[in-house]
């Protein structure tokens, strides 16, 4: 069975993980120059340095989409960067998972795909995706609707020790941003983490960088950059996340309801 995933972030990578272990091929497509946080877990770094390892799983950046065979072949997840799914005609997935968290409609209809499944808000299940994965954390996180949308995103992060909005590191200001500790770096509080256009960007408390984004990116004031984590323990670095997984196992539940589908997996 073959998936194509939009998107190569940590929430999508997980999707794939997930996906792969259970016996799909899978396809990454992504942007010229993505942007993520949590770049030791997601596929899409594949686009900066060629391939990228996730949980013993590799990602292989592919430059033309009848490479991805080979890949799966070698038993890798393939990457392809195509923001705009030229290459939906050629490779022809059983399925299509948007996980580009766009919170709009998508460009493509219920005809890209035998499953076309949308992840988090901005999707309406049976008009523009044949089913909608809930992304918000809670008692309906990895929930799959068949009719209707997913919550609205609520812009809060998860609690970890008592912080949400303050595990979330932003840029100061517009410019070029300068990481200065690798992620899994322990941090202490007032450390120095990065530089955007002579700004600083402190560490708040002690906490271990669970991601941040690649230094030279250029960044907006207010933007995301990076993730701190209170928890202390490197080794989450290396591992996605819980939510990742959950949205993942309702995109696996969505794919094992087609019995057609599901006599596709190896």
């Amino acid at each position: 069975m073959k998936v194509l995933i939009r998107g190569g972030g940590d929430l999508a990578s997980g999707i794939a993980l997930r996906l792969y272990r259970a016996g799909a091929r899978v396809l990454v497509t992504e942007l010229s120059a993505p942007v993520m946080v949590r770049r030791l877990v997601s596929f899409g770094q594949a686009v900066y340095q060629k391939n990228i390892d996730v949980e013993g799983v590799s990602g292989q950046l592919i430059h033309a989409v009848d490479e991805a065979e080979v890949v799966h072949q070698q038993g890798d997840v393939a990457v392809l960067v195509d923001p705009d799914l030229t290459c939906l005609s050629a490779y022809q997935p059983d399925v299509l998972v948007d996980c580009r968290m766009l919170k709009r409609p998508p460009e493509t209809g219920l005809d890209a795909a035998a499953l076309v499944i949308g992840i988090g808000p901005g999707f309406t299940a049976g008009q523009d995706c044949h089913a909608v994965v809930e992304t918000n954390r809670g008692h309906c996180m990895g929930r799959v609707y068949w009719q209707g949308q997913a919550q609205n995103d609520t812009r809060i992060p998860e609690a970890v020790l008592n912080h949400e909005a303050d595990r979330v590191l932003r840029s100061p200001a517009d410019g070029e941003i300068e990481v200065i500790p690798a992620i899994g770096s322990v941090i202490q509080k007032g450390e120095l983490i990065a530089r955007v256009a002579g700004h600083e960007v402190t560490a708040p408390w002690f906490g271990v960088l669970r991601g941040i984004l690649m230094s030279g990116l250029p960044v907006e004031a207010g933007m995301k950059i990076g993730d701190l984590d209170p928890r202390g323990e490197p080794r989450y670095c290396y591992m996605v996340s819980d939510k990742s997984l959950a949205v993942g196992g309702g995109v696996l539940e969505a794919i094992l309801s087609r019995p057609a589908l599901r006599a596709k997996i190896a």
